[in-house]
C-alpha cells in the first residue's frame, strides 16, 4: 500500500513538459537523471520551431492584410485612382506613330482626303468545317451583308483558304467569335477610307482590296504612298474650294438637264489645281457601285472642242505675231466664208465690219477666221504647239488624253478657219484652263500640278506671249464680261474676265448632232491682278424657261462660273475692290471701237443691203486706247520668232476698196469649188467633240 504523502511522479513529468527548464531545476537528481540530456534538447528546438511558426504567421497576416485594404481602396473607397494612376503613366511614356502599308493624303491645308485604318477580316478554312449548310444561315445571321447562298460555296471544298468578309467591326467579331464554330479565323489588315465621300474623287482615284492603287493619285504615286507610309502626300486640292465648284458645277447641270459636266480651279501664277470636279461621280468608298460614266474623267481624258473659247488663242496669236493691231484692225463679218460646200457664218452676228475688240465681245466666228487668215495655217500650228495644245497633259494622272488635232500634212486653209473659232480640234478641258491661264498671267506656260508647291516660291514655266500681249488680252477678256456673251460670270469687286464656248457635238458616224452640244466658260480673276483661272463646262445642256430657249455658253457657263467665283474668292483671301476705282478701271479696261467716234453710223458703201446699223459706243467709255501700264525695265526674254513687219489693219471700208474685196471672195469661192471636199460626215477640218474614253 502506497504512502499518501510520498510525491506522484506522474505529476512531476507533467510539470517537466509544461516547463522543462524549470522542472530540471527543482527535481532531485534522480528526476534528473531519468529525463536525460537529449530530450532537453530535442524540447528546446521545438520551442524555437514555435516562436518562428509565429513570427511567419504574423508576416503574413500583415500581407493580406496589406492587400485586403489596398483592394478595398481600389474596388470600394476610390475605385478611380487606378486609373487615373495609369493614364499618368502613359502620358510620360511617348506611343510610337502607329505603323501602316500607305501613306494618307491630304489637301493643301492638311485635311484628310484618304487613309487606311486597320481593319479585321474574317477567312475560313473549308477543310475544317463539317456542315458548311449549317454554318452559312448562323454566320448570315451576325454578318447580314453576307449572302448565304455564296457563303456555302465559299464553306465548301477542299481549299484551305477562303476570305468571307474584309473589314469587321469590334461587334461584328465578337459575335462572329460567339459562334464557336471551328474554322473560321480573323486576320488583321487595312482599308483605304475616303472621308470626303464624293470630293475630288477622280484626283484621288481609288485601290484594289490588297492595298495597290488603281487609279487617280493613289496610282500615280503608288510607290511613293507605299514606301513613306507615315508621310502624309499633300496634294494642291482646297477642300473647301472643290465643294463649291462641285455644286456650282451640279446646279448648272440639273437646272439645265446635262447629262453631264466639268470644273477646275487652277492657281494662275503656280498652276496648282485648286479643285477638279468631274460630273457625274461617285462615292470613293463605294467603287464597286460606280458606273463606267461615273468613273470618267471628263477634265483630264474627256476631249471637246473647246469652240469659241479658242477665239482668246487666236487673238494672242495675231497679237503676237504681229500681223494685227488691237486699235486699228477690223473684220469682214457682213459675208459668210463659203468653202466648197460649207459655208462660215456667225450666230447672231453683227452683218458689218467690226473691231478687233468686237470680235471677242461678240464671239464672230467670221472675225476669228480673218484674224487666223493673217498669220497663216503654219504659223498657227506652230502657236498652239507653244501653247501646249497639241500634247498630252504633265499632271500628276494616269488617265489623261492626247488631243485630237488635224495631222501637220493635212493642216490646210479649211482647218485653220474652222480652229480658229475652236472647231475642228478637240482638246481637254485642263488644256484649255492651262493655256488661258497662260495668256492672262503674263505669258508663262506652266504644267499644272496636283502637288502643293511651296508658299512664295516662282514655279519654273515657258513663255509663251509677251507681257504686253498678256496685258491686251486681260483687257480684251474683261470687255467679254461686261459687254460681250460672258456677262453672267461678272462677280462686282472681282474684276471677272473671260470667254464662252458653244461647240457641237458629233455623232458616232461623225457629223454634228442636232441639239448636243458643250457649254464652256474659261476665265480668271481678278483681271487688275489675276490669281485664279477658271473652267466650268456642261455637256448636253438643255433650254429652260429661264434661259428664254437658249442654252448657250452665256446662259448656262458663264452664270455657273460667276456662282462659283463669289463663293470661293473670300475663301481663298480676296477682298472685294471698289468695281468704280478709276485706276483699276483705265488699266483694265478697252472700248468696243477703239480710236472710231461715237454713233458713227453705217454707209451704204460700207453696210451690205439689210445690213443693221453700228450701235453706238457704250456710254461712259473712252474711245481712244487706254494707257498701257508701264513695261518693267528688263522684260523676260520671249521665244524666238520671226521678225514682222509693224501691225497694220486688216480691213478697209472705203468705197475704191469694195471692189478689190468682191473680187478675192470670188477667187477664193472658186478656189473652194475645187478643192476636194467629200461632206461634213468625212471633212476632218470640221469635227466636233470626241471624248476619248
Amino acid at each position: 500500500m502506497n504512502d499518501p504523502a510520498a510525491p506522484d511522479p506522474n505529476a512531476a513529468i507533467a510539470y517537466q513538459l509544461r516547463e522543462p527548464v524549470q522542472a530540471a531545476r527543482v527535481t532531485d537528481g534522480r528526476g534528473a537523471a531519468r529525463l536525460g540530456q537529449p530530450d532537453l534538447a530535442r524540447r528546446a528546438v521545438l520551442e524555437k520551431s514555435r516562436g518562428r511558426l509565429v513570427m511567419a504567421a504574423a508576416g503574413f497576416g500583415l500581407i493580406y492584410g496589406a492587400v485586403a485594404l489596398k483592394a478595398t481602396i481600389a474596388t470600394v473607397i476610390d475605385p478611380r485612382e487606378p486609373r487615373r494612376m495609369a493614364e499618368r503613366e502613359a502620358a510620360s511614356v511617348p506611343r510610337p506613330d502607329p505603323v501602316t502599308g500607305r501613306a494618307p493624303i491630304t489637301d493643301r491645308n492638311g485635311e484628310i482626303l484618304a487613309v487606311s485604318l486597320p481593319v479585321t477580316a474574317l477567312y475560313a478554312n473549308p477543310r475544317q468545317i463539317d456542315n458548311p449548310a449549317e454554318v452559312a444561315p448562323r454566320l448570315a445571321r451576325v454578318l447580314p451583308q453576307l449572302d448565304r447562298e455564296r457563303l456555302v460555296g465559299r464553306l465548301s471544298g477542299e481549299r484551305q483558304f477562303s476570305y468571307l468578309a474584309r473589314a469587321l467591326t469590334p461587334r461584328e467579331k465578337q459575335a462572329v467569335n460567339d459562334l464557336g464554330v471551328a474554322g473560321l479565323h480573323f486576320e488583321e489588315g487595312e482599308r483605304r477610307y475616303y472621308p470626303q465621300g464624293r470630293a475630288a474623287v477622280h484626283v484621288l482615284g481609288n485601290v484594289d482590296v490588297d492595298g495597290a492603287g488603281l487609279s487617280g493619285m493613289e496610282r500615280y504615286h503608288d510607290e511613293r504612298l507605299r514606301a513613306r507610309p507615315n508621310d502624309p502626300l499633300r496634294t494642291a486640292i482646297d477642300i473647301r474650294v472643290q465643294l463649291a465648284l462641285r455644286d456650282g458645277v451640279a446646279k448648272a447641270i440639273e437646272d439645265f438637264s446635262g447629262i453631264g459636266g466639268a470644273g477646275v480651279v487652277l492657281d494662275i501664277n503656280t498652276a496648282e489645281v485648286l479643285a477638279m470636279v468631274s460630273l457625274p461621280d461617285y462615292d470613293a468608298g463605294d467603287i464597286g457601285e460606280a458606273t463606267q460614266d461615273q468613273r470618267f474623267n471628263r477634265v483630264t481624258v474627256g476631249t471637246y472642242e473647246p469652240g469659241s473659247t479658242f477665239k482668246l488663242l487666236t487673238a494672242s496669236a495675231a497679237l503676237e505675231f504681229g500681223t494685227a493691231n488691237v486699235n486699228t484692225s477690223t473684220f469682214d463679218a457682213a459675208h459668210p466664208i463659203r468653202f466648197g460646200r460649207f459655208t462660215i457664218t456667225d450666230y447672231k452676228g453683227k452683218n458689218r465690219i467690226i473691231t478687233f475688240p468686237e470680235v471677242l465681245a461678240y464671239s464672230s466666228n467670221l472675225g476669228a477666221a480673218h484674224m487666223a487668215q493673217t498669220f497663216g495655217p503654219q504659223r498657227q500650228r506652230e502657236f498652239l504647239g507653244r501653247m501646249g495644245m497639241l500634247s498630252r497633259q504633265g499632271i500628276e494622272l494616269t488617265e489623261t488624253a492626247l488631243p485630237m488635232v488635224p495631222p501637220a500634212s493635212g493642216w490646210k486653209e479649211i482647218n485653220m478657219f474652222t480652229i480658229s473659232y475652236g472647231h475642228g480640234i478637240a482638246v481637254t478641258p485642263l488644256h484649255v484652263v492651262t493655256g488661258i491661264s497662260a495668256v492672262a498671267n503674263g505669258g508663262i506656260l506652266r504644267q499644272p500640278t496636283l502637288l502643293a508647291q511651296p508658299p512664295n516660291v516662282p514655279r519654273e514655266g515657258t513663255r509663251v506671249i509677251s507681257e504686253r500681249t498678256s496685258e491686251t488680252m486681260r483687257r480684251l477678256m474683261r470687255l467679254v464680261v461686261t459687254d460681250g456673251s460672258g456677262k453672267g460670270a461678272d462677280v462686282p469687286g472681282y474684276f471677272v474676265g473671260g470667254k464662252t464656248g458653244t461647240a457641237q457635238k458629233t455623232g458616232p458616224r461623225g457629223g454634228y448632232l442636232p441639239n448636243k452640244r458643250i457649254a464652256a466658260f474659261v476665265g480668271a480673276f481678278p483681271m487688275n491682278a489675276p490669281r485664279y483661272a477658271i473652267y466650268v463646262m456642261v455637256d448636253e445642256p438643255n433650254p429652260n424657261a429661264r434661259s428664254h430657249g437658249y442654252a448657250t455658253a452665256g446662259w448656262v457657263a458663264a452664270p455657273a462660273a460667276g456662282t462659283v467665283i463669289s463663293r470661293i474668292a473670300p475663301v481663298l483671301g480676296l477682298i472685294p475692290e471698289n468695281p468704280q476705282d478709276p485706276a483699276i478701271v483705265q488699266a483694265i479696261t478697252i472700248p468696243l471701237q477703239p480710236g472710231r467716234p461715237s454713233q458713227r453710223p453705217a454707209t451704204a458703201a460700207t453696210a451690205r443691203p439689210g445690213a443693221p446699223v453700228a450701235p453706238p459706243a457704250v456710254p461712259g467709255r473712252p474711245m481712244t486706247t487706254p494707257a498701257m501700264a508701264p513695261r518693267p525695265a528688263t522684260p523676260q526674254p520671249v521665244p524666238s520668232s520671226p521678225t514682222l513687219p509693224a501691225p497694220v489693219p486688216l480691213r478697209v471700208t472705203e468705197v475704191e476698196t469694195m471692189w478689190q474685196q468682191a473680187v478675192s471672195r470670188i477667187r477664193f469661192s472658186m478656189a473652194a469649188e475645187a478643192a476636194t471636199l467629200t461632206g461634213s460626215d468625212e471633212e476632218p477640218g470640221l469635227m466636233t467633240s470626241h471624248e476619248a474614253r
